[in-house]
């Protein structure tokens, strides 16, 4: 099948930031509860889930606004920190530029889904030049209207922007409640890549085609047969 649009998750898939998030939410949970996150439950209830998300699994409810952005802001602004802190790693992922490259000269539509919030996407924006490659009012951020993953509202959003249906995208992706959104979507390929996960994490979920570990293998991810426009 030929693909006409491709959709990136960012956070540990264009830009491998998990652990990054790791450390800023286990000082976060603590301070909610008398323990840390677990790796368990970061895999469970954190990746792809919003800051209100993570916060209600956390206090056992549905967190109050106020306490969502007090929060959640002074969490991001650690891990903003933690990124600027570590420059040698803060670039995006091994062959992300080259294929991001690919994409553009071959005039392949592309855009981000990603739960982040605007003061982070504004941050990645800048940091890493993504409007070289991305047209910047196509990109779907969490900008508190839409339900976190698993639910499949982000990933029909961004079809949406790129004017495709979701089963003409492909998605990429390294959370579990990310491939979830995407399968719920219907998109019609899920790329899943192992950026800190093991690849047998990802081998038995039904709705994942491919499984990646760095974005070397064009061909792998766009079936070989990309639809310019």
């Amino acid at each position: 099948m030929q693909y006409k649009g491709i959709i990136f998750d960012f956070n540990g898939t264009l830009f491998w930031d998990s652990e990054k998030h790791l450390e800023a939410w286990r000082e976060f949970s603590k301070r909610v509860r008398p323990y840390a996150f677990t790796d368990d439950e970061m895999r469970e209830y954190m990746f792809g889930r919003t800051n209100e998300d993570i916060l209600a699994y956390l206090i056992g409810r549905r967190p109050e606004p106020e306490l969502v952005e007090k929060l959640g802001s002074e969490k991001e602004a650690v891990y903003r920190q933690m990124c600027k802190d570590d420059e040698a790693n803060t670039r995006l992922a091994p062959y992300a530029v080259e294929f991001l490259d690919y994409l553009k000269e071959n005039n392949i539509l592309r855009t981000i889904a990603t739960m982040s919030n605007k003061a982070n996407v504004d941050f990645y924006i800048e940091q890493f030049n993504l409007a070289n490659w991305f047209d910047i009012d196509k990109i779907v951020y969490d900008d508190k209207t839409i339900k976190g993953k698993p639910a499949p509202d982000i990933y029909e959003i961004a079809a949406a922007k790129l004017n495709l249906k979701p089963q003409d995208c492909i998605v990429v992706e390294d959370a579990l409640s990310g491939i979830e959104a995407a399968r719920a979507a219907n998109i019609g390929k899920i790329v899943a890549i192992a950026s800190m996960d093991p690849v047998d994490l990802y081998t038995g979920i039904p709705a994942v085609t491919e499984v990646i570990t760095d974005f070397s293998d064009f061909e792998k991810i766009m079936d070989k047969s990309p639809v310019p426009v």
